[in-house]
């Protein structure tokens, strides 16, 4: 038996808000710190230890500068991410189609 698709989940992508961080910045070539923190509806201390995970993954690249006189924190997915970010897609759709073709039909009394 091939082995599962669970095991090929990917513990620093697969959490939510990792994965999250991921695919809007795959979405958005590069994405602003602000940006994130709201769609994601983190605390920017919570989305910076994220960040922080990914990028020492060498997943996610963080550039830091101003606009205008606001300082901004930009983020973009490296290769290794978009690898990345791909696996665990194949991943979960390898495991949602396992699911969908073991579904059983309801019974009359459900």
């Amino acid at each position: 038996m091939a082995d599962h698709p669970a095991n090929g989940l990917d513990d620093v992508v697969h959490q939510r808000v990792r994965l999250g961080i991921m695919a809007i910045a795959h979405q958005a070539r590069q994405v602003e710190f602000g940006f994130l923190r709201t769609t994601l509806q983190l605390t920017a201390g919570n989305l910076g230890q994220h960040l922080t995970v990914l990028e020492k993954a060498e997943l996610i690249q963080i550039e830091k500068g101003y606009e205008g006189k606001r300082p901004r924190t930009w983020v973009t997915l490296t290769a290794a991410g978009q690898a990345a970010l791909r696996d665990e897609i194949a991943h979960l759709k390898q495991l949602i189609q396992q699911v969908e073709q073991t579904e059983t039909p309801p019974t009359a009394d459900q």
